[in-house]
Protein backbone atom coordinates (compact mmCIF):
# COMPACT_ATOMS: atom_id res chain seq x y z
CA UNK A 1 0.00 0.00 0.00
CA UNK A 2 0.84 3.67 -0.71
CA UNK A 3 0.71 6.37 1.63
CA UNK A 4 -2.48 7.81 0.17
CA UNK A 5 -4.09 4.49 0.81
CA UNK A 6 -4.31 5.30 4.71
CA UNK A 7 -6.53 7.84 6.31
CA UNK A 8 -4.10 7.70 9.49
CA UNK A 9 -0.50 6.98 9.17
CA UNK A 10 1.67 7.81 12.41
CA UNK A 11 4.48 6.88 14.05
CA UNK A 12 5.97 6.82 17.52
CA UNK A 13 3.47 9.41 19.13
CA UNK A 14 3.94 10.05 22.44
CA UNK A 15 2.14 12.68 24.89
CA UNK A 16 3.04 13.66 28.57
CA UNK A 17 1.25 15.78 30.82
CA UNK A 18 3.65 16.60 33.35
CA UNK A 19 5.82 13.67 34.45
CA UNK A 20 3.31 10.90 32.99
CA UNK A 21 3.50 9.00 29.77
CA UNK A 22 0.09 9.10 28.68
CA UNK A 23 0.72 7.88 24.98
CA UNK A 24 3.88 6.01 23.93
CA UNK A 25 5.32 5.91 21.32
CA UNK A 26 2.19 4.74 19.09
CA UNK A 27 2.07 3.89 15.67
CA UNK A 28 -1.37 3.34 13.30
CA UNK A 29 -2.01 2.87 10.62
CA UNK A 30 -5.56 3.01 9.32
CA UNK A 31 -6.65 2.70 5.53
CA UNK A 32 -9.45 4.83 3.94
CA UNK A 33 -13.01 3.64 4.08
CA UNK A 34 -12.09 0.95 7.39
CA UNK A 35 -13.58 0.97 10.31
CA UNK A 36 -10.56 0.47 12.95
CA UNK A 37 -11.43 -0.31 16.54
CA UNK A 38 -9.34 1.23 19.23
CA UNK A 39 -10.00 -0.55 22.75
CA UNK A 40 -8.46 -0.08 26.07
CA UNK A 41 -9.50 0.64 29.51
CA UNK A 42 -10.34 3.72 31.04
CA UNK A 43 -7.52 6.15 31.36
CA UNK A 44 -5.42 4.20 28.94
CA UNK A 45 -4.63 7.30 26.51
CA UNK A 46 -7.37 6.46 23.71
CA UNK A 47 -8.94 9.74 24.11
CA UNK A 48 -5.72 11.85 23.91
CA UNK A 49 -4.36 9.84 21.02
CA UNK A 50 -7.62 10.25 19.21
CA UNK A 51 -7.20 14.50 19.98
CA UNK A 52 -3.88 14.48 18.76
CA UNK A 53 -5.22 12.96 15.17
CA UNK A 54 -8.08 15.18 14.79
CA UNK A 55 -5.64 18.47 15.79
CA UNK A 56 -7.01 19.48 19.31
CA UNK A 57 -3.39 18.45 20.48
CA UNK A 58 0.04 18.14 19.29
CA UNK A 59 2.14 14.98 19.64
CA UNK A 60 5.46 15.70 22.08
CA UNK A 61 7.20 13.20 19.89
CA UNK A 62 6.04 11.10 16.45
CA UNK A 63 5.51 11.85 13.10
CA UNK A 64 2.65 11.04 10.69
CA UNK A 65 -0.32 12.42 8.76
CA UNK A 66 -3.93 12.42 9.24
CA UNK A 67 -5.83 12.19 5.59
CA UNK A 68 -2.24 13.23 4.21
CA UNK A 69 -2.00 16.34 6.45
CA UNK A 70 1.14 16.46 8.60
CA UNK A 71 -0.97 15.98 12.52
CA UNK A 72 1.73 18.30 13.68
CA UNK A 73 1.69 21.16 11.22
CA UNK A 74 -1.54 21.22 9.83
CA UNK A 75 -3.94 20.80 12.25
CA UNK A 76 -6.48 23.54 11.06
CA UNK A 77 -6.88 21.74 7.79
CA UNK A 78 -7.28 18.23 9.66
CA UNK A 79 -10.08 19.46 11.57
CA UNK A 80 -12.26 20.82 8.64
CA UNK A 81 -11.85 17.31 7.23
CA UNK A 82 -12.55 15.08 10.07
CA UNK A 83 -15.95 15.18 12.35
CA UNK A 84 -15.52 14.13 16.01
CA UNK A 85 -18.04 12.76 18.56
CA UNK A 86 -16.59 12.96 21.96
CA UNK A 87 -17.83 10.69 25.03
CA UNK A 88 -20.23 13.36 26.15
CA UNK A 89 -22.82 14.97 24.58
CA UNK A 90 -21.68 18.67 23.40
CA UNK A 91 -24.42 20.20 22.11
CA UNK A 92 -26.80 23.20 23.27
CA UNK A 93 -29.35 21.64 25.01
CA UNK A 94 -31.70 24.78 25.05
CA UNK A 95 -31.71 24.52 21.04
CA UNK A 96 -33.74 22.32 18.89
CA UNK A 97 -32.28 19.71 16.56
CA UNK A 98 -32.64 22.11 13.51
CA UNK A 99 -31.29 25.02 15.42
CA UNK A 100 -28.19 22.65 16.86
CA UNK A 101 -27.39 21.52 13.29
CA UNK A 102 -27.56 25.04 11.56
CA UNK A 103 -25.12 26.42 14.22
CA UNK A 104 -22.83 23.73 13.36
CA UNK A 105 -23.37 24.33 9.70
CA UNK A 106 -22.24 27.92 10.84
CA UNK A 107 -19.31 27.07 12.15
CA UNK A 108 -17.94 25.32 8.84
CA UNK A 109 -19.09 28.42 6.70
CA UNK A 110 -20.84 25.52 4.61
CA UNK A 111 -22.29 27.56 1.40
CA UNK A 112 -25.74 26.53 1.79
CA UNK A 113 -26.77 25.98 5.46
CA UNK A 114 -30.42 24.99 4.88
CA UNK A 115 -29.75 22.14 2.40
CA UNK A 116 -26.98 20.52 4.83
CA UNK A 117 -29.07 20.82 7.49
CA UNK A 118 -32.29 19.00 5.85
CA UNK A 119 -29.96 16.45 4.76
CA UNK A 120 -28.35 15.76 7.78
CA UNK A 121 -32.25 15.25 9.45
CA UNK A 122 -33.09 13.00 6.50
CA UNK A 123 -30.33 11.02 6.38
CA UNK A 124 -30.03 10.63 10.34
CA UNK A 125 -33.86 10.25 10.61
CA UNK A 126 -34.37 13.24 12.75
CA UNK A 127 -36.79 15.19 10.27
CA UNK A 128 -39.90 14.55 12.56
CA UNK A 129 -38.14 15.56 15.85
CA UNK A 130 -36.53 18.64 14.23
CA UNK A 131 -38.03 21.37 16.35
CA UNK A 132 -37.62 19.46 19.40
CA UNK A 133 -35.07 20.94 22.63
CA UNK A 134 -32.26 18.54 22.36
CA UNK A 135 -32.21 18.51 26.38
CA UNK A 136 -35.53 16.84 25.78
CA UNK A 137 -33.86 14.37 23.64
CA UNK A 138 -33.40 10.02 25.14
CA UNK A 139 -29.71 8.68 25.01
CA UNK A 140 -30.48 7.10 21.61
CA UNK A 141 -31.89 10.60 20.20
CA UNK A 142 -28.91 12.43 21.29
CA UNK A 143 -26.47 10.12 19.68
CA UNK A 144 -28.43 10.24 16.20
CA UNK A 145 -28.08 14.82 16.70
CA UNK A 146 -23.96 14.18 17.48
CA UNK A 147 -23.48 11.56 14.70
CA UNK A 148 -25.41 14.25 12.33
CA UNK A 149 -23.44 17.01 13.44
CA UNK A 150 -20.04 15.37 12.89
CA UNK A 151 -21.62 14.34 9.28
CA UNK A 152 -23.13 17.80 8.41
CA UNK A 153 -19.45 19.12 6.34
CA UNK A 154 -19.06 15.83 4.53
CA UNK A 155 -15.92 14.58 6.27
CA UNK A 156 -13.50 12.10 4.70
CA UNK A 157 -12.52 10.78 8.56
CA UNK A 158 -14.83 10.19 11.20
CA UNK A 159 -13.43 9.50 15.16
CA UNK A 160 -16.04 8.31 17.35
CA UNK A 161 -15.52 7.90 21.08
CA UNK A 162 -17.61 5.76 23.36
CA UNK A 163 -19.92 6.89 21.20
CA UNK A 164 -22.70 3.77 22.40
CA UNK A 165 -22.23 4.33 25.95
CA UNK A 166 -25.39 4.55 27.96
CA UNK A 167 -27.67 3.89 24.82
CA UNK A 168 -29.81 1.03 24.76
CA UNK A 169 -29.26 -2.11 22.54
CA UNK A 170 -31.68 -1.48 19.79
CA UNK A 171 -29.81 2.04 19.33
CA UNK A 172 -26.65 0.61 19.59
CA UNK A 173 -28.00 -1.73 16.26
CA UNK A 174 -29.12 0.91 14.60
CA UNK A 175 -25.66 3.16 15.22
CA UNK A 176 -23.42 0.81 13.92
CA UNK A 177 -25.61 -0.14 11.18
CA UNK A 178 -25.79 3.39 9.84
CA UNK A 179 -21.41 3.17 10.59
CA UNK A 180 -21.00 0.36 8.29
CA UNK A 181 -23.32 2.21 5.54
CA UNK A 182 -20.79 5.20 5.77
CA UNK A 183 -17.33 3.29 5.42
CA UNK A 184 -19.40 1.55 2.69
CA UNK A 185 -19.88 4.87 0.96
CA UNK A 186 -15.82 5.55 1.27
CA UNK A 187 -15.88 7.33 4.96
CA UNK A 188 -13.20 5.88 7.44
CA UNK A 189 -14.00 5.14 10.77
CA UNK A 190 -12.07 4.85 14.36
CA UNK A 191 -14.10 4.20 17.17
CA UNK A 192 -13.24 3.81 21.03
CA UNK A 193 -15.48 1.55 22.70
CA UNK A 194 -15.57 -0.77 25.54
CA UNK A 195 -18.15 -3.88 24.16
CA UNK A 196 -16.72 -6.77 22.56
CA UNK A 197 -19.34 -7.56 20.30
CA UNK A 198 -18.95 -4.09 18.59
CA UNK A 199 -15.13 -4.51 18.36
CA UNK A 200 -16.22 -7.70 16.38
CA UNK A 201 -18.45 -5.34 13.80
CA UNK A 202 -14.96 -3.55 13.20
CA UNK A 203 -12.67 -4.43 10.12
CA UNK A 204 -9.58 -4.39 12.33
CA UNK A 205 -8.81 -3.30 15.70
CA UNK A 206 -6.06 -2.07 18.05
CA UNK A 207 -5.93 -2.55 21.86
CA UNK A 208 -4.23 0.30 24.14
CA UNK A 209 -3.58 0.17 28.13
CA UNK A 210 -1.99 2.85 30.23
CA UNK A 211 -0.37 4.61 27.08
CA UNK A 212 1.19 1.07 25.28
CA UNK A 213 -0.22 -0.43 22.08
CA UNK A 214 -0.32 -4.31 22.61
CA UNK A 215 -2.14 -5.39 20.33
CA UNK A 216 -3.80 -4.79 16.76
CA UNK A 217 -4.85 -6.81 13.73
CA UNK A 218 -8.38 -8.38 12.46
CA UNK A 219 -10.05 -10.12 15.76
CA UNK A 220 -8.48 -13.36 14.39
CA UNK A 221 -5.16 -12.18 14.56
CA UNK A 222 -5.54 -10.67 17.95
CA UNK A 223 -6.75 -13.48 19.27
CA UNK A 224 -4.34 -15.79 17.65
CA UNK A 225 -1.10 -13.30 18.68
CA UNK A 226 -2.29 -13.76 22.17
CA UNK A 227 -1.55 -17.61 22.16
CA UNK A 228 -4.60 -17.68 25.00
CA UNK A 229 -5.52 -21.05 26.25
CA UNK A 230 -9.39 -20.96 27.72
CA UNK A 231 -11.09 -24.04 29.19
CA UNK A 232 -14.86 -23.35 30.27
CA UNK A 233 -16.32 -25.00 33.11
CA UNK A 234 -20.03 -25.94 34.11
CA UNK A 235 -21.15 -27.76 37.43
CA UNK A 236 -22.03 -27.09 40.84
CA UNK A 237 -19.94 -25.15 43.43
CA UNK A 238 -17.93 -22.60 40.52
CA UNK A 239 -17.42 -20.49 43.12
CA UNK A 240 -15.39 -22.56 45.39
CA UNK A 241 -13.42 -23.97 42.34
CA UNK A 242 -12.18 -20.36 41.21
CA UNK A 243 -11.00 -19.57 44.21
CA UNK A 244 -9.25 -23.03 44.04
CA UNK A 245 -7.99 -22.15 40.69
CA UNK A 246 -7.04 -18.32 41.38
CA UNK A 247 -3.31 -18.27 41.97
CA UNK A 248 -2.13 -21.03 41.11
CA UNK A 249 0.94 -21.21 38.45
CA UNK A 250 -0.23 -21.62 35.03
CA UNK A 251 -3.49 -19.79 35.28
CA UNK A 252 -4.21 -15.95 34.35
CA UNK A 253 -7.90 -15.99 34.56
CA UNK A 254 -11.01 -17.25 35.94
CA UNK A 255 -13.94 -15.31 35.05
CA UNK A 256 -17.44 -16.31 35.65
CA UNK A 257 -20.38 -16.18 32.54
CA UNK A 258 -23.34 -16.49 33.88
CA UNK A 259 -23.59 -20.73 34.96
CA UNK A 260 -19.75 -21.23 34.06
CA UNK A 261 -16.25 -20.21 34.43
CA UNK A 262 -13.62 -19.33 31.81
CA UNK A 263 -10.23 -20.32 32.75
CA UNK A 264 -7.43 -19.29 30.90
CA UNK A 265 -3.54 -18.91 30.60
CA UNK A 266 -0.88 -18.49 27.77
CA UNK A 267 0.96 -21.89 29.03
CA UNK A 268 -1.00 -24.27 27.83
CA UNK A 269 0.64 -27.53 29.48
CA UNK A 270 0.66 -25.99 32.60
CA UNK A 271 -3.09 -24.72 32.70
CA UNK A 272 -3.53 -28.58 31.91
CA UNK A 273 -1.44 -29.62 34.92
CA UNK A 274 -3.75 -27.50 37.32
CA UNK A 275 -6.77 -28.34 35.59
CA UNK A 276 -6.38 -32.21 36.50
CA UNK A 277 -5.63 -31.66 39.87
CA UNK A 278 -8.89 -29.51 40.47
CA UNK A 279 -10.90 -32.13 37.98
CA UNK A 280 -14.02 -33.87 39.55
CA UNK A 281 -16.48 -35.86 37.64
CA UNK A 282 -19.44 -33.36 38.80
CA UNK A 283 -17.91 -30.61 36.45
CA UNK A 284 -17.63 -30.84 32.81
CA UNK A 285 -14.35 -28.99 30.88
CA UNK A 286 -14.58 -27.62 27.24
CA UNK A 287 -11.39 -26.28 25.61
CA UNK A 288 -12.71 -23.46 23.58
CA UNK A 289 -11.55 -21.02 21.15
CA UNK A 290 -10.81 -17.53 23.41
CA UNK A 291 -12.80 -14.53 23.15
CA UNK A 292 -11.98 -11.21 22.75
CA UNK A 293 -12.84 -10.08 26.16
CA UNK A 294 -10.12 -13.43 27.45
CA UNK A 295 -7.81 -12.06 25.45
CA UNK A 296 -8.43 -8.09 26.40
CA UNK A 297 -8.57 -8.89 30.14
CA UNK A 298 -5.19 -10.97 29.30
CA UNK A 299 -3.73 -8.23 27.94
CA UNK A 300 -4.66 -5.29 30.54
CA UNK A 301 -4.09 -7.75 33.52
CA UNK A 302 -0.21 -8.14 31.93
CA UNK A 303 0.16 -4.13 31.68
CA UNK A 304 1.72 -1.98 33.88
CA UNK A 305 -0.34 1.16 35.13
CA UNK A 306 1.33 4.31 34.44
CA UNK A 307 -0.59 6.31 37.05
CA UNK A 308 0.79 4.13 40.06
Amino acid sequence: MTATDYAIDVAGVTKKFGDKTVVNAVSLQVRRGEIYGFLGPNGSGKTTFIRMLCGLLTPDVGTGTCLGFDVRTRQRDIKRHVGYMTQRFSYYEDLSIRENLDFIARLYDLPDRRAAVDHSLERLGLVNRSRQLAGQLSGGWKQRLALAACLIHSPQLLLLDEPTAGVDPKARREFWDEIHQLAADGLTVLITTHYMDEAERCHRLAYLAYGQLLARGTVAEVVATAKLTTWIVTGPGLPPLAAALRGRDGVEQVVAFGNTLHVSGRDAAKLESVIADVRAPTHEWTCVRSGLEDVFISLMDGAEDNFS
